[in-house]
């Protein structure tokens, strides 16, 4: 099974959930690091990026995160909801 490190993007995006939708991201993230692979490849300037998509109160979010196949890491990079999430992503 994959290790899994937070970037200080999605520490601060995480701290700012509600605790219910904070249950939803974490079942998402144990998806996730069953399953490295559960995640779409992105193209262009975010070709390094995975995301995997799930529902919380009837919204859909989106969490972010790379790989490192040698080392079984996964960097969790930004989680939130679908508006302006590639845009902000961008940005670094």
């Amino acid at each position: 099974m994959y290790r899994i490190k937070q970037t200080r993007r999605f520490g601060r995006a995480y701290k700012k959930l509600h605790d219910n939708i904070v249950a939803d991201v974490d079942a998402a993230i144990f998806q996730v690091a069953a399953n490295p692979t559960i995640g779409e490849q992105k193209k262009g300037d975010l070709g390094q990026l995975l995301v995997h998509k799930f529902h919380s109160q009837n919204q859909l979010y989106l969490l972010g995160y790379t790989l490192d196949d040698e080392i079984k890491l996964i960097y969790l990079e930004a989680v939130g909801p679908h508006e302006n999430f590639y845009r902000d992503l961008k940005r670094k």
